[in-house]
This record gives structure tokens, C-alpha cells and sequence, in this order.
């Protein structure tokens, strides 16, 4: 699946006042990581958010939100938000902030090189 261009790149502006954006790949779309966290993405015409558990029915209580159902059945924490919620930079910054707030609540990811170093459990 394609994802738009122009709304990624409007996500990259806001996210750019952020340390440690990368962007990645995947559910067929184009995601943003904050601090390796996934925080964002641009699925086809949509935005898709973070918002964690708690945070899920406010963020559907929202004009123009809906459950990410990506895989036929919804993820809780995750939300697409349509274009039609877009329209503004006002209303991009307010919804990635959403998801940047979520994401810098987290614990740090491991390096991946402490990652490795980890021992494995055994049976």
C-alpha cells in the first residue's frame, strides 16, 4: 500500500523538534519512531497515532478517529485518524503530540548492542 507523501512529510516538520526520529517501513505504510518507539506512521491517506491503552477511547472520542484495525482486528492504543482531521498544521501537531506525549512515557529501548548482550533463557 502507498502512503501519501505529503502528509509524511508534514509529520517529519512536526516530528523534527524531536531527538531520535527514525522512520521505518511498515503496516504497509511509512512509521516514525521516537527514541525507537513507534510513535506515528502515514498509512495510505491516514495518520496513524500511539495513544497507549489508557489514552484509546478519549483519542476515539475525537472527530474523525477510529480504531487501527490494520489487521481486521482493532489494536487498542492505536488510532487512524482520517484526513479529513488533518486539514490544519494545528491539528497534525495536536494529534502527533499526542503520540510523542505516549511514547517519551515509555522506558528506553535497549541499544542493540545490549540487546545482543542479553543472555538467553533456556528450557
Amino acid at each position: 500500500m502507498a502512503f501519501d507523501e505529503g502528509l509524511a512529510q508534514r509529520t517529519r516538520e512536526v516530528l523534527s523538534v524531536q531527538g531520535q526520529v527514525t522512520e521505518k517501513k511498515m503496516f504497509g505504510g511509512l512509521a516514525f519512531l521516537v527514541g525507537g518507539h513507534m510513535c506515528c506512521g502515514v498509512v495510505g491517506g491516514e495518520l496513524m497515532i500511539r495513544v497507549g491503552v489508557e489514552g484509546h477511547e478519549h483519542a476515539l472520542a475525537q472527530a474523525h478517529a477510529r480504531p487501527m484495525d490494520f489487521t481486521g482486528k482493532p489494536l487498542k492504543g492505536m488510532v487512524y485518524v482520517a484526513e479529513a482531521g488533518l486539514r490544519t498544521e494545528k491539528a497534525l501537531r495536536t494529534w502527533i503530540e499526542r503520540g510523542v506525549s505516549f511514547v517519551l512515557g515509555l522506558p528506553p529501548k535497549p541499544s542493540a548492542t545490549t540487546a545482543r548482550r542479553r543472555p538467553r533463557k533456556t528450557k
